[in-house]
């Protein structure tokens, strides 16, 4: 196993007091495999993943029962290894290219400066290795590419580049926090072809965060559903679609528009919103927005499992549960 987390919590500091704003996630993950992190904004994501690579807030702290990479345990590591695995073995593709790229620096400078951190190179062996990734992830003209600013290239050339930099070092997991943000769909379908082209080659577990759900379809091998900072499902992305064990995955699913069926009638979306942090949460932290919600829900509820492969935390799993989608 390349990742293993266990019970992970993340808790946030204010003026107000401490708020929980990731609550006992799970989840583990091989090389070669594709975990998909679904949930609207607000659900704990991007926090979870910055808990992942050491990248907290000092507002915020972490806490597991387990945190490992490859046998190394996270939470005992120095901050000098830390940084020896960050961005060497572990990368990280952040969600907006234009601020990770640093506008200071030409697009060599960024590239080279990475691979030189983690590799005793010279700046000739970094620039050409440089060259060498920016072909991979399909940009035309690199060495020219080099000496240019982030302001100077397109959306879709500046997430390519984040792509390129975060392979620099051929890391064995990259995170990637919604990296098709704000992109059109054209370049969308490329980066994620990209992506699994560069996995199949290099060998790399990849989790991806997102709120779309027609690209887990496409991408995923496991996913992780996530509300109010809590995993509320957890399945194969084939178990996930076919049979939705948790009502917030079925209202995603059900909200996804089917471009094969056109909608006479506006699409369903979920009312309410995603509450507060500041809001102390008892019981199922989807209750206020539920349709089948009992008075049970109150009660605090653990994941329970559906099959072998999933798990869902509701008390009201067979009522629920129905295909939606099916993905062979």
């Amino acid at each position: 196993m390349l990742m293993n987390v266990n019970n992970l919590s993340v808790d946030i500091v204010t003026s107000a007091g401490k708020h929980r704003a990731v609550e006992e996630v799970s989840f583990d993950i091989s090389k070669g495999e594709t975990l998909c992190i679904v949930g609207e904004s607000g659900c704990g994501k991007s926090i979870t993943a910055l808990s992942l690579m050491g990248l907290l807030p000092k507002a915020a702290k972490s806490s597991a029962d387990e945190l490992s990479f490859d046998g190394i345990d996270l939470q005992k590591i120095t901050p000098g290894n830390l940084r020896a695995l960050r961005g060497n073995r572990i990368s990280m593709i952040f969600q907006e290219p234009m601020t990770s790229l640093n506008p200071l620096h030409t697009v060599g400078r960024q590239l080279s400066d990475v691979y030189r951190a983690h590799r005793r190179a010279t700046p000739k062996e970094a620039e050409a290795r440089a060259v060498h990734l920016l072909q991979e992830v399909g940009i035309s003209n690199a060495a020219q590419r080099l000496r240019q600013y982030p302001h100077e290239l397109s959306g879709g050339l500046r997430q390519r580049i984040v792509i390129a930099m975060a392979l620099m070092c051929e890391p064995d997991l990259v995170i990637a926090d919604e990296p098709t943000t704000a992109l059109d769909v054209t370049i969308q379908a490329e980066l994620l072809r990209l992506l699994k082209d560069l996995q199949k080659r290099f060998g790399m577990g990849i989790i991806m965060i997102t709120h779309d759900l027609g690209l887990v379809s496409r991408i995923a091998d496991r996913v992780l559903v996530m509300y109010a900072g809590q995993v509320v499902e957890s399945a194969t992305a084939q178990e996930l679609f076919n049979n939705p064990a948790h009502p917030y995955t079925k209202a995603l699913l059900g909200s996804v528009p089917d471009a094969s069926h056109p909608r006479l009638q506006p699409l369903p979306s979920i009312p309410g919103n995603v509450p507060s942090l500041l809001t102390p949460m008892e019981g199922c932290h989807f209750y206020d927005r539920c349709s089948f919600a009992f008075k049970e829900c109150r009660q605090r509820i653990h994941l329970r499992s559906v099959s072998e492969q999933h798990q869902s935390r509701c008390i009201a799993v067979d009522e629920i549960s129905a295909p939606l989608m099916v993905i062979k």
